[in-house]
């Protein structure tokens, strides 16, 4: 059977990746998660002090971008692949809010955005890929056979982040984790760059009051059906 590019975009917390995970297993497809690779070059800008009260030092990370090495590593007990940054497994850190509340400042920049652009379309020209972000289908993979656009209520997102967090231990408060989303909902919809947009041609879940399991099953169905049809 005749493999496939499957992108999926959508808002934060609507369980992209969770579902882009699902889809790449059963389908036997490669995943890749392109938020944990800007989430990566935040971490890594935030590390080099180039972030400060949310506003980023644009032309020192520029330059620094070439010192910026970011894989993925398979992690057999866990079942997908971690983020690796220089070296180190920063899958865990790269999840905290201190980044989430800077990956979408950092997102937004042109140098950083062409240089992740590129490794993704890299790591796509074979097909048989899953990938989840803000700009897949209409950016990365503008001629993917399937994409879907997830999204749901910033309250909704809220209260699966805020569960997340307190699950990572992490002292969080619903508030603040709610002005969070939707600052980045802003940015990333508002940005100049490879702005967060629904492809045309792009299938919308909207999964508010959807169950994972349910969404995932209608979802896989259409992707055997979108794959059945290549010829």
């Amino acid at each position: 059977m005749k493999k496939i590019t499957i992108a999926i975009d959508g808002f934060s917390s609507t369980g992209k990746s969770t579902l882009a995970k699902q889809l790449a297993k059963k389908l036997q497809y490669i995943y890749v998660d392109t938020g944990a690779m800007y989430r990566a070059v935040t971490l890594f800008a935030m590390r080099a002090g180039l972030v400060n009260a949310g506003n980023v030092d644009e032309d020192t990370l520029e330059q620094k971008l070439g010192d910026v090495e970011l894989k993925f590593v398979f992690n057999s007990e866990l079942g997908f692949a971690e983020m690796y940054l220089n070296g180190e497994n920063v899958e865990k850190e790269i999840r905290t809010m201190p980044v989430s509340k800077n990956v979408s400042q950092v997102a937004v920049l042109e140098a950083v955005r062409k240089k992740l652009v590129a490794l993704q379309q890299a790591m796509g020209v074979d097909k048989g890929i899953v990938m989840d972000g803000r700009d897949i289908g209409t950016v990365v993979f503008p001629d993917a056979e399937l994409k879907i656009f997830m999204t749901a209520s910033p309250e909704k997102r809220a209260v699966r982040r805020y569960k997340e967090l307190l699950d990572r231990g992490e002292n969080v408060v619903y508030e603040d984790i709610l002005e969070n989303v939707q600052k980045r909902d802003y940015i990333d919809s508002n940005r100049e760059i490879s702005p967060l947009r629904k492809a045309d041609d792009a299938i919308e879940f909207d999964n508010s009051d959807l169950g994972l399991e349910d969404q995932f099953q209608r979802i896989y169905e259409h992707s055997l059906r979108v794959i059945e049809k290549q010829v």
